[in-house]
C-alpha cells in the first residue's frame, strides 16, 4: 500500500551561547502527533474525511461526536490499526506503520510496525486482557515479548504499575476475579508497560457500570499530570471539561468545531455541536 507523503519538517539549529562554557540543551519532549489530511473509507463509505490535528506532547485532547462519527476510527489509525487511503499521521516526525521511498509511504511489514507501535500505548472498550494470564502475567507479555525485557525487570515494572493504579494486590488474580473497573485498570498498566510516548483511550468508562467508573477515570486523571500525550475518545463530557486542553468535536467523519473546553463545551460557534452537548448533558 502506498499513500502520497507530507512534505518533512526541519529542526532550527540551535543557537550556541558566547563567551560561556555550553549549556546542555534539555531532552526534547516527545508525543507530538501530527494528523494532515487523513481520508478513511470502507467500501464506498468514506469515515474520514480529510482529517487535520495537531496534539503537541504532553497535551490531553478529547474527541466528541455521536456514534458514527469516525473517532474510534481516527484513534487506530494512530495506531495503525487501521489503514489509511490518504494522507499521514506521524509521531515525532516517524510514521507507525509506513516508511517514505522515493517521497512514497509503502506499509512496513507486520514485525516492524509492532516495533514502531511500542511508543503508542492504547486502551480499549473491552479491556482486550487474556483472560488466560493474571493481571501481572498480561502486563509482562510485551515488555518481554516485543522490547526483550528480562523477566526480573518486567516483573519489577508490572508491579509498580499495579501499584499505580491501584491494584498492588491483584497481581496474581485472572481477569474473571476481577471487576470491570478493575480490568480496566489493569489494561492501562499493561498499556504503559511499554513506557510508550502517546496513549490512546477508546471509550475506556463505555463497558463500566456506572459506579465503576469513577475508579477509571481516577487513573486517567493521574496519567493526564504525568508529561505523556493522552488522546481519549469519550462520552464523559463533565470528564473532558476537567481533564482536557483541547477539544475535538467530530461528526460524520469530519472536524466540526476545536478548541479549549470552555469554548466548544460551554460555549460552542458551531449549531452542531451545540445540539450534541444538548442531547448528551
Amino acid at each position: 500500500m502506498t499513500l502520497n507523503a507530507t512534505a518533512e519538517t526541519t529542526r532550527d539549529p540551535v543557537a550556541s551561547v558566547p563567551e560561556r562554557a555550553p549549556i546542555a540543551d534539555p531532552a526534547p519532549r516527545t508525543g507530538l502527533v501530527e494528523i494532515t489530511d487523513v481520508h478513511k473509507s470502507y467500501g464506498d463509505q468514506e469515515v474520514l474525511h480529510g482529517i487535520t490535528l495537531r496534539v503537541e506532547p504532553g497535551q490531553v485532547i478529547t474527541l466528541l461526536g455521536p456514534s458514527g462519527s469516525g473517532k474510534s476510527t481516527l484513534l487506530r489509525a494512530i495506531n495503525h490499526l487501521e489503514t489509511i487511503d490518504a494522507g499521514s499521521i506521524t509521531i515525532d516526525g516517524d510514521y507507525i506503520g509506513y516508511e517514505r521511498r522515493g517521497g512514497v509511504l509503502h506499509e512496513l511489514p507486520e514485525k516492524q510496525v509492532l516495533q514502531r507501535r511500542t511508543r503508542v500505548g492504547m486502551v480499549f472498550q473491552n479491556f482486550n486482557l487474556f483472560p488466560h494470564l493474571t493481571a501481572l502475567e498480561n502486563i509482562i507479555e510485551a515488555p518481554i515479548g516485543v522490547k526483550r525485557a528480562s523477566r526480573q525487570d518486567a516483573i519489577a515494572q508490572a508491579r509498580t504499575l499495579l501499584e499505580r493504579v491501584g491494584l498492588a494486590d491483584r497481581a496474581d488474580h485472572y481477569p474473571r476475579q476481577l471487576s470491570g473497573g478493575q480490568q480496566q485498570r489493569v489494561a492501562i498498566a499493561r498499556a504503559l508497560a511499554l513506557t510508550p510516548d502517546v496513549l490512546l483511550f477508546d471509550e475506556p468508562t463505555s463497558a463500566l457500570d456506572p459506579e465503576l467508573v469513577a475508579e477509571v477515570l481516577s487513573v486517567i486523571r493521574d496519567l493526564a499530570h504525568s508529561g505523556t500525550t493522552l488522546i481519549i475518545v469519550t462520552h464523559e463530557i463533565g470528564f473532558a471539561a476537567e481533564i482536557a486542553d483541547h477539544v475535538v468535536f467530530l461528526d460524520a467523519g469530519r472536524v466540526v468545531e476545536q478548541g479549549p473546553p470552555a469554548q466548544v463545551l460551554r460555549a460552542p460557534e458551531e449549531a452542531r455541536t451545540q445540539e450534541f452537548l444538548d442531547w448528551v448533558i
